[in-house]
């Protein structure tokens, strides 16, 4: 398993981590993700720490914390030699300080996560969105304090815009606080708008990705295909999808080109896809999830070798996003706006 460092950090990190969204199955959204208890999460976790994977991501709104929860009994007796990253933010409860980035909320949250997944401390912590009612000083000092009494070792958001991240690194460097080392954001061949301007900042201000989604929600498995209706079994089908309907001829384009590399190399469709994210500018680690196990040892099998330069312009070109304004106009002025380097 690679390893690679996480932002502006002294933390290495596996290229993959396992995501803890199916355990549980705690709603209707999430038993579309899965409803994995803990013996076979304990399978899963030992699959994982079989194939270098040691990083292990959930949240406290996954399933209300019962993700939390099973992870936490799976790790029992293990956890010196494991990472854990969790989030907070989203709703826990119906009181209007049970969500957000605020001071009294995350201590709270952290409390909570870390009882949950019965351990003293949390690797990476993540800011799951950002708060626009909390001041952002508040959150930071917040974070720091978290830091500085050893409940938390990093912090990283998720889902933020270009402008939360900035100011929030600011803020950090102003006043000598902790600061996001880490972007846990949705990036994939099917969603590529991340490039505009999450990336050129992740690469400037040395902040990762960890991606997550990184098979738009199993469209990019190899289970979706032209001309056939929309497996039932799927995520989609069931109801737990993520972002904006997907536009179905630039889908089976990217999927034909995908049939294409994934015939050249001897992959899967959707091994190729997760190789592919992981040759792009910041990218660190792919939040990779399983049902079961055959599903996680082929996702496991995306790492240990590389596509080739010609394999990632083809599937690049099939799935390139025409940019919306500033990027186009900045894609006009590449003097000014060099592009990240891909290749």
């Amino acid at each position: 398993m690679e390893y690679r460092q996480l932002g502006a950090s002294g933390l290495q990190i596996p290229v993959l981590s396992f995501g803890t969204a199916t355990f549980g199955g705690g709603n209707e959204f999430f038993k579309a993700w899965g409803n994995t208890q803990v013996d076979e999460a304990k399978r899963l976790v030992n699959l994982c720490l079989d194939a270098g994977v040691n990083l292990f991501d959930t949240a406290d709104v996954y399933s209300r914390g019962i993700s939390e929860q099973i992870l936490g009994k799976t790790l029992e007796g293990i956890r010196n030699k494991v990472l854990i990253s969790t989030k907070a933010t989203f709703p826990m409860g119906d009181g209007p300080n049970d969500f957000g980035s605020s001071r009294l909320h995350l201590v709270e949250a952290c409390e909570n996560s870390l009882k949950r997944l019965n351990t003293d401390h949390i690797d990476i912590y993540h800011m799951h969105g950002f708060d626009g009612n909390t001041p952002v000083e508040e959150t930071l000092r917040a974070l720091d304090d978290l830091i500085t009494s050893g409940k938390v070792r990093y912090i990283a958001c998720s889902n933020f815009s270009g402008w939360h991240l900035m100011k929030s690194l600011s803020v950090s460097e102003k006043y000598g606080w902790a600061r996001y080392v880490g972007h846990q954001a949705y990036y994939s061949l099917l969603n590529r708008e991340f490039e505009w301007e999450l990336m050129p900042l992740g690469i400037d201000k040395n902040v990762s990705t960890i991606v997550w989604s990184p098979l738009a929600s199993g469209q990019l498995s190899g289970k979706f295909r032209r001309g056939q209706p929309v497996p039932e079994s799927s995520r989609l089908s069931q109801g737990g999808g993520h972002g904006p309907a997907t536009d179905s001829e630039r889908l089976y384009t990217i999927v034909d080109a995908l049939d294409e590399v994934a015939e050249e190399t001897g992959k899967s469709v959707a091994q190729v896809a997760l190789n592919w994210l992981l040759q792009r500018p910041t990218v660190v680690n792919l939040v990779i999830g399983a049902r079961n196990e055959e599903q996680l040892k082929q996702n496991l099998a995306a790492v240990g070798w590389n596509l080739d330069i010609e394999q990632i312009k083809k599937l690049d070109a099939a799935s390139e996003v025409p940019p919306i304004y500033p990027y186009w106009h900045q894609r006009q002025n590449v003097r000014l706006n060099p592009l990240p380097k891909f290749y």
